[in-house]
């Protein structure tokens, strides 16, 4: 879903405007902490590994693309957020909309640094934060913060059944177990 969301895109200068932040969002909110990290994990190696996943295609090389801090931030986005709804017990869409709201931050902290760090050092593009700003932040944060207002209310609907997925399946798991350590 990650990789799709990556071709839906606006093209702006420097750090290209795309959905998949809605995935990470959603990955985050649902599948939680752990698996919300695993699966934009999975998404970044196998764009590395060399499958055009990301935006401008794929390979190790892509780790030199100054927007890569942007992968980095969505695998510990997704983490946090997902580290956020679970510490609440029902959550409700106020937990999301903060969930979501942080997970953008993280996101944009590990994008903005690399994006400066990128350009000033190895791609040898003398910029000022100023400029790194307006363009990796300034520029697209507006419309990802009404995304994550947006997708948390979408998560506030749909978590209830993967809750309920989850704590079936972890109830199966504990009678599987339960019944496999009886002795006959």
């Amino acid at each position: 879903m990650t990789a799709i969301g990556a071709f839906i895109k606006i093209p702006l200068p420097i750090v290209p405007f795309t959905l998949q932040i809605i995935v990470v969002y959603l990955a985050g909110s649902l599948l939680g902490s752990k698996r919300g990290l695993q699966s934009q994990l999975v998404y970044v190696l196998v764009g590395l590994a060399g499958l055009p996943v990301f935006t401008q295609g794929g390979g190790f090389m892509y780790v030199l693309q100054p927007t890569f801090g942007y992968l980095i931030g969505f695998v510990a986005g997704a983490y946090t957020i997902g580290l956020i709804i679970e510490r609440v017990e029902k959550p409700t869409r106020k937990h999301f909309i903060f969930a979501n709201l942080f997970g953008t931050a993280v996101i944009y902290a590990f994008g903005v640094t690399y994006l400066y760090v990128a350009l000033n050092l190895w791609l040898d593009v003398p910029t000022n934060l100023s400029h790194v700003l307006a363009a990796g932040l300034f520029s697209t944060v507006g419309v990802d913060i009404v995304l994550a207002i947006l997708t948390s209310l979408l998560a506030t609907r749909i978590y209830p059944l993967f809750n309920t997925i989850h704590s079936t399946k972890r109830g199966v798991q504990n009678e599987l177990s339960n019944t496999s350590s009886r002795s006959y």
